[in-house]
């Protein structure tokens, strides 16, 4: 597997979502991608990680750094899709509490922040990086893949097309899951419905910071 083969999956997938008579193959499709850009841990599937390929022969330092003329840490790209998929699969799809406020993930994991990490500056990612305890925001990350997988799987064929609720967005908003600077975010998710959520964060999104991390550690020397 390597990311030309993702990149196809993920049109693959995003073809299937478009005929409304293929439900159980988004669902299947969906479930599919999603292991593949997690742990492996997450859906003990045997299946291969990208995730895993990135980060298990990572030292903690090479990590947390910020290389040169890059904007962020691998460290920042995983807590960053995490915080994402956390909040629009479950406050948005769900409606149901994030895994980071039911699990106490904020003290589990030593961070500095609580939002997805949108605009901000060098030096916040930078103390970030440096704090945030890796073990528990890998394992964070599992728990908010596992929850996901919960979601999707209860999803019926008429949730794919249900808009995402604007009730559910001032959610977000009010709790400051956003940073103001980046407001494009949210009038994202605002235009989109479930099956867009399902590509994009919980797949795609989550498929470009890998990509990202992979290039980070590529600059780890």
């Amino acid at each position: 597997m390597n990311r030309k083969e993702l990149n196809a999956q993920q049109s693959d997938l995003r073809r299937t979502m478009l005929e409304s008579d293929r439900h159980e193959e988004v669902i299947k499709g969906f479930l599919q991608q999603h292991a593949l850009l997690h742990s492996a841990k997450m859906a003990n599937l045997g299946l291969w990680s990208y995730e895993d390929t990135i980060l298990d022969d990572m030292t903690d330092a090479q990590m947390r750094r910020i290389p040169q003329n890059r904007e962020h840490s691998v460290l920042w790209c995983i807590w960053h899709i995490a915080r994402i998929e956390d909040l629009t699969m479950n406050l948005l799809v769900a409606n149901t509490e994030q895994v980071f406020d039911e699990g106490n993930w904020l003290v589990k994991t030593d961070a500095s922040i609580f939002h997805t990490a949108n605009a901000m500056s060098m030096d916040e990612i930078s103390e970030f990086s440096a704090a945030v305890n890796i073990a528990a925001l890998r394992n964070y990350r599992i728990a908010v893949g596992r929850r996901t997988r919960e979601i999707v799987q209860g999803l019926k064929r008429e949730n794919l097309k249900e808009k995402v609720r604007a009730e559910r967005l001032q959610i977000v908003t009010e709790k400051g899951l956003v940073s103001k600077n980046a407001p494009g975010i949210i009038d994202y998710w605002s235009k989109r419905d479930i099956a867009g959520l399902l590509l994009m964060p919980a797949t795609r999104h989550n498929l470009v910071h890998l990509n990202e991390a992979a290039q980070l550690k590529a600059k780890r020397s």
